[in-house]
Formats: structure tokens, C-alpha cells, sequence
């Protein structure tokens, strides 16, 4: 039952689509409808701007950090059912109930979920996943990469074999959910990250 609980947790709180509901809110559009599609921050970023995908970075980071830290609090230091609410808490974000089992891609709830389980795999991970996106100007690229080392940076910071499944679980899982950006990458056809401006969100901020 304990488990069934820390999942159903995880699922719920990473099942709720930031990207669609803030940009909603304060844009008055459905991101699903522009760009990519996904309601992720990076489309975010291209359809709205970088302020709007901040908020939604955030807010996907939060949401499975915070599943976790509610399993830990009712269910003390068990780390078997932080991380059955940390993996509930990617599927959830990727096949979200709300949005009819769809989702983004897991590449901010998987970095919170580094974040805090290994806060030093996390820097190292975003410091690649930077320096790939600075230089080629390519997301999914740099989302790929990251996610292909982070098990290795884990493994050799020696972290508890629990905690190394886990993460090569959840980096093997985002590499497999950008399996159409790595055939466009392939093929040439990528889109590289470019900020949009949608001129609602605008309005908003000053006010119109």
C-alpha cells in the first residue's frame, strides 16, 4: 500500500501540465497549438519568450522534487519510495492524465529529480548540457548528451546502486523520448533554439 500511495503521489504531481496551465494564464494561449507542440519549456521558449520558459522550467523542476519530499514526509528517510514517486513522477510529467497520457519529454522533472538526489551530478550535467546548447544551438542535442553521461558521472561519484538504476532509468527514458529530434539531428533538419516573442505575453506583462 505504501508503494501504491508513493506512486499514485509522484504520478499526480507530475502528471500537472506547468507549461499548458502558466502559459494559459498569463498568455491566454494553448502552447500545444504553437511550435513543437510540446508544453515543455523549451517550445515555450521558442513560442513565448525566455521569461514564460523560465517560470515553466521551474515549475516542471518543483513538481517532482516536491512528489519526493512529500513520500519522504509521510513515509520518513525510505528511499525505495522516493524514488517509486520520483519514477511515477517522470512518467506522470511524460503521460500526463490531464492531457490525455500525453506529455513532455522529462527533461526538467529528471533534472529536479538529480538535483536532489545528487546535487553534484547536477551541476556537472547542466554545465554539459550548456555548453552543447551554447555551441550548437540545439536542445534536444544537448538533453541527449547530458542524459547519456549522467549515469557515469553517478557512478563515479559511487552513489548507492538504488540511486544509479534510477537515474540510468530516467536518462535512458528521456534519450528514448527524443528518439524523433535524434532522427531529425541525423537527418539535418533540427530546429535550433531561437527565442520567440509572442506578442500576447507582451501585452500582458505591460499591462494592454
Amino acid at each position: 500500500m505504501m508503494y501504491f500511495i508513493a506512486a499514485l503521489i509522484g504520478y499526480i504531481l507530475g502528471s500537472i501540465p506547468t507549461g499548458l496551465v502558466l502559459v494559459k494564464m498569463i498568455c491566454g494561449i494553448d502552447i500545444r497549438k504553437y511550435g513543437s507542440h510540446n508544453i515543455g519549456a523549451t517550445n515555450v521558449f521558442r513560442t513565448v519568450g525566455a521569461r514564460m520558459a523560465s517560470f515553466v522550467l521551474l515549475g516542471d523542476i518543483l513538481k517532482g522534487i516536491a512528489a519526493v519530499v512529500l513520500v519522504k514526509f509521510f513515509f520518513e528517510a525510505n528511499l525505495h519510495l522516493q524514488l517509486v514517486a520520483a519514477i511515477a513522477a517522470l512518467l506522470g510529467h511524460t503521460f500526463s492524465v490531464f492531457l490525455h497520457f500525453k506529455g513532455g519529454r522529462g527533461v526538467a522533472t529528471g533534472l529536479g529529480l538529480i538535483i536532489y538526489f545528487m546535487p553534484d551530478v547536477s551541476i556537472f550535467s547542466l554545465a554539459v548540457w550548456a555548453g552543447i546548447v551554447f555551441v550548437t544551438k540545439y536542445v534536444s542535442l544537448a538533453s541527449v548528451v547530458a542524459a547519456f553521461v549522467t549515469p557515469f558521472a553517478a557512478f563515479y561519484r559511487d552513489y548507492p546502486w538504488e540511486l544509479i538504476v534510477f537515474v540510468t532509468f530516467a536518462c535512458l527514458f528521456v534519450i528514448v523520448r527524443h528518439y524523433e529530434n535524434i532522427i531529425r539531428l541525423l537527418h539535418g533538419n533540427e530546429t535550433k533554439i531561437k527565442e520567440g516573442h509572442f506578442s500576447g505575453f507582451k501585452n500582458k506583462i505591460n499591462g494592454k
